[in-house]
């Protein structure tokens, strides 16, 4: 992406688990294409909004999955509370994909500047925690078993 992306992947944001990075990334590029699709105006933008809406619910809900076993098969201590912004998350994002099909007054835009605020914010901050909870406690594959 270039220097007009409106979100885009930075290194700073690596929990240092090469999958939930590259989950991460994806979901960062679900948001960029949401945005793509706010741009167009189109009868044709909206139907492609629609779509990648639908694709980045089904996205986190793969994500958040992964998020939490890998959580719950280290010990995390903070899963209770990670989990529930994952489902408060969800919440939010079903109901406005709701009102969109609706026709109710859900602005694309705004409803893209959401996730970009939200999934940066959690990657940046709350995913971190988990990223540092498996450096410092030496998590590694255990046999032939990936953390992920």
């Amino acid at each position: 992406m270039g220097g007009d992306s409106f979100i885009a992947w930075k290194n700073t944001y690596s929990v240092g688990i090469p999958k939930i990075d590259e989950q991460h990334q994806e979901l960062i590029n679900l948001t960029q294409r949401l945005h793509e699709a706010c741009l167009s105006g189109t009868e044709a933008g909206r139907v492609y909004f629609k779509k990648a809406m639908h694709d980045l619910v089904n996205y986190v809900t793969f994500h958040f999955s992964a998020e939490e076993k890998l959580m719950e098969k280290i010990g995390f201590p903070g899963l209770p509370e990670h989990k529930k912004e994952h489902e408060n998350f969800v919440k939010k994002v079903l109901e406005d994909v709701k009102n969109f099909e609706q026709g109710k007054a859900i602005v694309p835009n705004s409803f893209v500047r959401y996730l970009r605020q939200w999934i940066l914010t959690h990657i940046a901050q709350t995913d971190q925690e988990y990223g540092i909870y498996v450096m410092q406690n030496q998590y590694k594959q255990v046999s032939d078993e990936p953390l992920i």
